[in-house]
């Protein structure tokens, strides 16, 4: 059977490489397909609203096996499955939902935990599915990073039992519970765990992911610096940002004793800013600027506007002294910029005609008792070594602190990119996903954030986000619309049949 799926496949790669439109799904696919998108639509969003009740964040301060949000979570998809008739395995960290039986098996990949969330800036809590503020969209914390996802494979599992499809395959719908925060405990599932022979990932776009950029992070400490001369105009607190993987659309910077005029140069510098919001405000001696921009995931920082760099950029009026605020915003105007690609670091910027260019986001920025520390986000195509880009980080940080001053905690760590060769599946999710989008020759893609499928045997990510459209997983206004998570569904149920048929 396997090789046959294989050779089929194969078939199918050749078939559209030549220009011929891929077969479409088969007929018990769409009839389940169908039953699925006619009688689930509610209880999906029923589903998903519990899901998002559960707020399920790492919290370093509770371990996950006494974490009573985690623990809540397990329990209810622990009694959701049961009443589904799937059967259910928790491993701890991982949970897997099964339907059917066979040695060969098809997984599909997700995970159960969220991004940090600001409840300020909601209109509902981001643990409550707001289904009334904006029309067909629903609000809430995991609806579009991982628990959508979750719920549309819970229940097209069970449109499947329900046509009664023969398979010769078992589904296995795995549920990760850190994979925002530690991918070990995963890693150290898997030595022991034999994974199915075919995946999907739930936690990326569509049409097919075959590709991921590498995840690097660049961290640096302005160690504190002595204070400005009385009366000279200088930076004495900056700081911006939320978390690793977000854009950051709120920084803040304080400077002594700026005059009217300084005032004046900034604001419009930053009046100059496409997408950015300001606020000005004195407090004795100190001018306070607060900025806002747009928050995104940080492997698409093209669909954000970032505060740290955009509030650095107004600040740049003229040279500051050194002071540890200003040492801050010098590096980043030096070697960041308002640009996303590198330009400005030393020799790091390049890109690769499949995966696209090298991304560089400043995200955190924290001031303490030390000094200041940044954090810069990095996702590297292949092209480079990560020795070489390694190196060339490093040679640009030194450069600049001949220039600057020296540097505290640098840190660089880089890892490697992903590029799945050989998923014999991808045609099938293909034909699968122009058959229900109407999308005449789709082809594989390349995304810049990390998912699980580097960890499980010829996996590939499938969904959840259309192409063409703004991502909003890890952002401060994450949403699905009802029409997408019906699509979805239908996509799943269709997928999972013609794999395990």
């Amino acid at each position: 059977m396997r090789h046959s799926f294989v050779l089929a496949s194969l078939l199918c790669c050749l078939s559209t490489a030549a220009g011929a439109a891929p077969p479409p799904p088969g007929d018990a696919a769409l009839r389940a397909a169908a039953h699925a998108a006619a009688t689930y639509r509610t209880a999906v969003i029923d589903s998903l609203a519990k899901m998002v009740s559960f707020n399920t964040v790492a919290d370093k301060a509770v371990p996950f096996e006494r974490n009573p949000q985690h623990l809540g979570f397990k329990g209810y998809l622990k009694s959701e499955a049961e009443r589904l008739g799937l059967d259910y395995t928790d491993h701890g960290y991982v949970m897997v939902i099964g339907l059917g039986s066979g040695s060969e098996r098809v997984g599909i990949i997700t995970h159960g935990d969220i991004q940090p969330v600001d409840p300020s800036k909601w209109k509902k809590s981001p643990f409550e599915l707001d289904k009334t503020s904006e029309a067909g969209r629903l609000i809430g914390r995991g609806t579009e990073d991982d628990k959508g996802p979750i719920a549309t494979a819970l229940y097209a599992m069970k449109a499947i039992k329900d046509s009664k499809v023969a398979l010769s395959k078992r589904l296995e719908l795995y549920v990760y519970m850190a994979e925002e925060s530690d991918w070990g405990p995963l890693t150290e599932f898997l030595k022991t765990h034999q994974p199915p022979q075919v995946n999907i990932t739930l936690d990326a776009e569509y049409p097919v992911v075959t590709a991921e950029k590498g995840y690097g992070t660049i961290s640096v400490t302005v160690p504190a610096q002595a204070a400005a001369p009385a009366g000279t105009a200088s930076l004495v607190a900056f700081g911006g940002g939320f978390f690793g993987s977000q854009i950051p659309e709120d920084a803040s910077a304080a400077i002594e004793d700026a005059t009217a005029e300084l005032e004046a140069r900034i604001r419009q510098r930053a009046t100059a800013q496409g997408g950015m919001r300001y606020t000005f405000s004195r407090q004795d001696k100190q001018l306070l600027v607060k900025a806002h921009g747009l928050s995104a995931h940080s492997s698409k920082p093209e669909d954000g506007v970032n505060a740290i760099s955009m509030l650095a950029d107004a600040l740049n009026v003229h040279p500051w002294p050194n002071t540890t605020a200003g040492a801050m915003v010098n590096l980043l105007n030096d070697l960041i910029g308002t640009g996303i690609y590198g330009e400005k670091f030393g020799k790091i910027a390049y890109r690769d005609k499949f995966m696209g260019p090298m991304t560089v986001a400043p995200t955190v920025i924290k001031q303490g008792d030390a000094g200041i520390s940044l954090h810069v986000n990095l996702r590297r195509p292949q092209g480079k070594s990560t020795e070489q880009l390694t190196r060339e980080v490093n040679e640009a940080l030194t450069q600049w602190q001949a220039r600057r001053i020296a540097l505290a905690d640098v840190k660089v760590e880089i890892t490697e990119p992903w590029l799945q060769k050989s998923a014999p599946q991808v045609p099938t999710l293909l034909s699968v996903f122009s058959y229900y989008t109407g999308i005449k020759n789709p082809r594989p893609i390349s995304i810049g954030g990390g998912t699980n499928s580097r960890l499980f045997p010829n996996a590939v990510s499938f969904g959840p986000t259309m192409p063409g459209t703004v991502y909003s997983g890890h952002s401060e206004h994450e949403f699905i619309t009802v029409k997408q998570l019906m699509l979805n569904l239908q996509m799943y149920t269709a997928v999972m049949v013609e794999l395990a048929k």
